[in-house]
């Protein structure tokens, strides 16, 4: 056997086994045994193995991230979920509601991640039942500040065409609440492959399905990450300056606040409060962004 070292993406962990990219047939990935300073590894990593005579192959080196998504864990220490994403897919769905506030702090996320941000509006068919006005408010905002907006229905297909060509030859990671339909587009998107869907009981809450992040390799080149680690997603230990830079419409009256380290609270001469006086900064957003913030400074 080749004591050839290969180079590829992990597909799932389970404890100190990885399945790993097969550079010679795609279809098998090969099984890796990971050493305890390894314990770090987790789904989108790169890394080196080798073929071992018996048995699984052994991981050789952990390569540089590009970036790592992670959430509070175990009291309150950052879990890390998925590594190398190069955008963030925030389903949303007209049942269950769509939570505002989460739609935020998924974008705070991929500020921070230096990635895309792709909202998709799942279940098109409800919109006439369950959308609002403060919805559709909401939505438009998105798009003038410049976020992609797609609204799609997994059960048609509708908007799958468009969400597969923002996808191409990225890896994305899909995010959102449980029921809103991530598993039922991703099927849609891998028409070739099982991902479980999950059933949305009579009062629109979802029964989570995934327990394990995995890699899938897209048929138009790229991947997609499904994983259970960001459907309900809290953002962590961050700072004040971290959170205003994740509301991206801040950015080009920031530079004009009287002080450096403004809040854009209560700072006399905040350029960012005047823009939202003149309508040019959503007071929706804003308001959420003052929510968030003082949650924030109570700890």
């Amino acid at each position: 056997m080749s004591n050839k070292v290969h180079t590829g993406r992990v597909i799932i962990r389970f404890g100190a086994e990885l399945l790993v990219e097969n550079p010679d047939d795609p279809s098998f990935p090969v099984r890796c045994t990971a050493k305890r300073k390894f314990d770090t590894i987790v789904c989108g990593d790169k890394i080196t193995w080798r073929h071992n005579q018996h048995g699984n192959a052994s991981v050789i080196d952990l390569l540089p991230r590009k970036n790592a998504l992670t959430r509070p864990g175990y009291r309150g220490r950052p879990r890390t979920i998925a590594a190398n994403i190069d955008q963030l897919v925030i389903v949303n769905s007209w049942l269950p509601e769509t939570s505002w506030h989460l739609v935020d702090r998924y974008l705070i996320a991929a500020q921070q991640l230096k990635a895309d941000a792709l909202i998709i509006m799942n279940k098109s068919d409800l919109a006439k039942k369950h959308a609002t006005q403060d919805d559709w408010r909401n939505l438009d905002i998105y798009r003038e500040i410049g976020y992609e907006v797609l609204e799609v229905n997994a059960l048609d297909g509708q908007g799958i065409d468009r969400l597969s060509t923002l996808m191409q030859d990225k890896t994305s990671i899909f995010s959102g609440r449980s029921g809103v339909g991530k598993s039922s587009i991703a099927n849609q998107i891998l028409p070739d492959t099982d991902i479980t869907v999950g059933i949305i009981s009579e009062s629109g809450e979802g029964k989570h399905t995934t327990t394990t992040a995995t890699l899938y390799q897209l048929p138009t080149g790229g991947y997609l990450i499904d994983s259970p680690g960001v459907r309900d997603y809290a953002l962590g230990n961050i700072s004040t300056e971290e959170l205003s830079k994740g509301y991206i419409e801040f950015a080009p009256f920031a530079d004009n606040c009287r002080f450096n380290n403004c809040t854009h609270d209560h700072e006399p001469k905040c350029a960012v409060r005047e823009a939202v006086k003149q309508g040019k900064i959503s007071k929706e957003r804003y308001q959420r962004y003052i929510e968030a913030l003082h949650k924030l400074e109570e700890g």
